[in-house]
């Protein structure tokens, strides 16, 4: 039967006759659309069918379903062929049909069956809607069952099958969820790495706080080796052990994100190679491997790469070094391959001191102040200034060649900075001739999983390692001490350092290029950012696992998505390592995407341009942070240079310029006290109201005061009872003691330096000429820093 015999026998059949002959017609047309959905009965013994199969697998979190938009259909240049087969449906009609299928229970339940919750179920059926009253003609199918069911001639749940196909155009996850759960199947690590698996392997552990000659044994077995590799969490451990290596006549090649140095002039690449742990080969042939600080496989962001090293690495012999807290885990791990762990504890003692240093004044040489933020090394590092002392400054954000130029300025016996003021960066990395580790807060800012800062005392594991830079063994001072800055945080000090570190029960996974890059086949509208949401959520990890946070990654996913980019290059841009913190650095991240993605290469030129080269030495302490911030991207351009080399291709001219960059910083660094006391007058730092102890030091402490406060009540000290007096009624001074946030002793304190301060404001405008008044005035106008 033809096409139009079909059409023209249906136009003559009366309403009633119609629904009779569907039978007959669907046959006639399913050579023209396909096969027609079967009813509800039958589409409910699939939807059993489904589910059984997929079942055993966690609920997905739908709220990360993006719904995609389905327009609806505008006029057809074949005119509306469902209406001319039956007639044109009454959209009133319609819309009270559509409405009756919404509120029917055995759809929901179906739906349910498919993976519709309530939620989606909703979205689906607003969008289906919407879909069916807006398009001026629909498919043929949908509009004889719709016109069957208006006239009574059909159940209204037959509009499911219809109901379903327009929810997977816009869920497309629905239909691959079983495919995307085999791709995010995260279970059995080991079985990633074949060459290991090959390999009979011998893991030895050397167990160990800092300062205990782990590492060091581990690195001799390193040198005497035919071949080897040593993997370290930071490039200046990495550039460490290259330089030893080499000094020690065992030729030996660089490798980090950033950078790579070969030995030999030809290029030929050496026997043993240091290399920061991400950057490890995990199908190269070693003889010994060096995985240092093992703990880290726990990182909420980087444990993977400890992971991928310790499940992967070819190596005869793996020697791993890191705390005693990680040997159960390592030994679980390895218990899966098959591979024998060998712990060897090398253990030395830290000596707490019975009394806190209280002043400034009580500072000896080799003494370290540890702050936890920069505020605090800016503070205090101007204190020791005013006391005629001279102090180095360590913290994270500086480069890595002014922590080297600040380390060997401390260490050097005849050089008069005999103080070290640092932040936790000193942890790893650096050596460091310290007598003394002296704790200036033990209240540590974080971020937790939802993003929030959070002020918590530092754990057991953090105050080791710190601590465990006094005293080592290759320094001056064989035996180190630990104490605190503050008397009362000394008990609470000793109590940390007593705790039992907690045992290591996880290690870090991270999906890789090729896994995200399956996930966007089935979902080739889904954003980067979506579909990594999408895959930890689908993820199945063994329990001696977990998914590594990817906030990060997410961040610059979300940053860059209007970009047109290939996934894979998509992918490797969001994987470089920048701080989200520093707004120049974002901004650069995303210059240089959209540069790329012209095909405009980033040249030496450009990025003088870009940077505004040259650049001055800094001022002021905000000068010196946007100068960090130049030298992260630099930093960035020579990450991307060894993935894009076509585009980013002067990587050997930024590296000296960056070299440049780093004398300008270190000169500022030196200064640095000099920069804090002119932002001070500037007021680009909150110093001004206490030349000692910053506003914001002030603040912090408070902070750390009512976080100790009740951190002392969870260990079972007596908390202090208010007076009674109604405390709106007094001073915010009197308050604060009340309430334990400030002692009498540190009131006192605070009203000799504002005195201080006030006098010497009152020098400064007298030799000056200015007033209060004037000086606010000046500020207004455009600042020529």
């Amino acid at each position: 039967m033809s096409f139009s015999r079909c059409a023209l026998l249906w136009a003559r059949l009366p309403a009633g006759r119609q629904a009779g002959h569907r039978a007959a017609i669907c046959s006639a047309l399913r050579p023209h659309f396909g096969p027609f959905p079967g009813l509800l009965g039958q589409v409910s013994v699939l939807a059993t069918a489904s589910s059984s199969a997929s079942g055993g697998s966690k609920i997905p979190n739908t709220s990360l379903f993006v719904p995609l938009t389905v327009k609806p259909q505008g006029p057809s240049a074949d005119g509306d062929v469902g209406a001319e087969l039956t007639r044109p449906l009454d959209k009133n009609e319609v819309k009270k049909v559509l409405d009756k299928f919404y509120k029917r229970k055995e759809v929901q339940k179906l739906g349910a069956d498919y993976g519709l919750d309530a939620r989606l179920f909703h979205q689906a059926f607003i969008s289906f809607r919407n879909y069916i009253m807006q398009s001026h003609s629909l498919d043929v199918d949908i509009h004889i069952v719709l016109n069957d069911i208006c006239f009574g001639a059909a159940h209204v749940d037959d509009l499911f099958p219809f109901f379903l196909r327009h929810a997977k155009q816009i869920f497309p996850v629905l239909d691959c969820k079983d495919d995307l759960r085999k791709i995010s199947d995260l279970r059995i690590p080991p079985n990633w790495y074949p060459d290991a698996r090959a390999v009979q392997r011998k893991i030895i552990f050397h167990s160990g706080p800092t300062n205990s000659g782990k590492t060091y044994h581990a690195i001799q077995k390193y040198f005497s080796a035919k071949s080897g590799v040593y993997c370290g969490p930071l490039k200046l451990l990495a550039h460490e052990i290259f330089e030893k290596s080499n000094a020690a006549g065992v030729p030996c090649d660089l490798v980090t994100g950033e950078e790579r140095v070969t030995v030999h002039p030809d290029g030929k690449q050496a026997s043993h190679v240091s290399c920061t742990v991400e950057m490890c080969s995990v199908t190269t042939p070693y003889e010994v491997a060096v995985i240092d600080e093992i703990q880290m496989i726990r990182d909420p962001a980087r444990g993977w790469a400890w992971t991928r090293a310790l499940l992967g690495l070819c190596a005869e012999e793996v020697h791993l070094c890191g705390e005693p807290a990680a040997i159960d885990l390592v030994m679980e791990l390895m218990y899966t391959t098959g591979e024998e762990v060998r712990d060897y504890k090398r253990l030395t003692p830290i000596s707490v001191l019975d009394h806190a240093l209280e002043s400034l004044d009580n500072l000896r040489p080799g003494d370290c102040i540890v702050c936890f933020s920069k505020n605090d090394i800016y503070s205090v590092s101007r204190q020791i200034e005013i006391r005629g002392l001279e102090s180095a400054v360590i913290y994270g954000s500086l480069p890595p060649g002014t922590k080297l130029a600040q380390a060997k300025k401390f260490n050097d016996p005849n050089d008069p900075c005999k103080i070290l003021v640092a932040t936790d960066a000193i942890g790893m990395g650096l050596n460091l001739s310290i007598r003394r580790i002296i704790f200036y807060s033990l209240i540590k800012p974080s971020i937790n999983e939802k993003g929030e800062k959070e002020l918590e005392p530092i754990t057991t594991s953090q105050a080791l390692q710190i601590a465990g830079r006094a005293g080592r063994f290759s320094s001056q001072f064989k035996e180190g001490e630990v104490t605190t800055m503050n008397h009362e945080d000394l008990s609470l000090l000793k109590e940390i350092l007593k705790r039992p570190v907690d045992p290591i029960t996880a290690a870090g996974l991270h999906p890789t290029a090729e896994q995200i890059e399956m996930f966007a086949y089935h979902l080739p509208d889904a954003t980067l950012s979506n579909l990594i949401d999408i895959f930890v959520d689908f993820s199945q990890v063994d329990g001696q696992y977990f998914v590594c946070n990817m906030d990060d990654f997410k961040f610059s996913a979300e940053l860059i998505q209007h970009i047109p980019l290939s996934l894979r290059v998509r992918y490797i841009f969001c994987t470089a390592p920048i701080n989200k913190k520093q707004p120049f650095v974002c901004s650069s991240l995303l210059q240089f995407a959209r540069q790329y993605s012209r095909n405009e290469p980033l040249t030496f030129a450009w990025l003088r341009r870009y940077i505004k080269w040259p650049l001055l030495p800094p001022r002021n302490i905000k000068d010196l942070m946007d100068l960090e911030a130049v030298h992260d991207v630099l930093d960035l351009y020579l990450w991307l240079s060894y993935r894009f080399m076509d585009m980013f291709p002067d990587a050997s001219l930024i590296r000296d310029l960056q070299k440049e960059l780093d004398g300008i910083i270190q000169d500022g660094v030196h200064n640095i006290t000099k920069l804090i006391k002119v932002s001070e007058t500037h007021k680009l730092l909150n110093l001004e109201s206490f030349p000692s102890v910053s506003q914001s030091r002030l603040s912090g402490t408070l902070k750390s005061q009512a976080r100790r406060t009740r951190g002392t009540k969870a260990l079972g000290s007596k908390a202090t009872e208010p007076p009674s007096a109604n405390a709106g009624e007094l001073s915010l001074a009197s308050r604060l003691v009340q309430q334990g946030l400030l002692t009498p002793d540190m009131l006192k304190q605070l009203e000799k330096e504002w005195m201080t301060q006030q006098t010497e404001c009152s020098k400064e405008r007298t030799e000056s000429g200015t007033h209060p008044k004037g000086t606010r005035r000046k500020k207004k106008e455009p600042d020529s820093d």
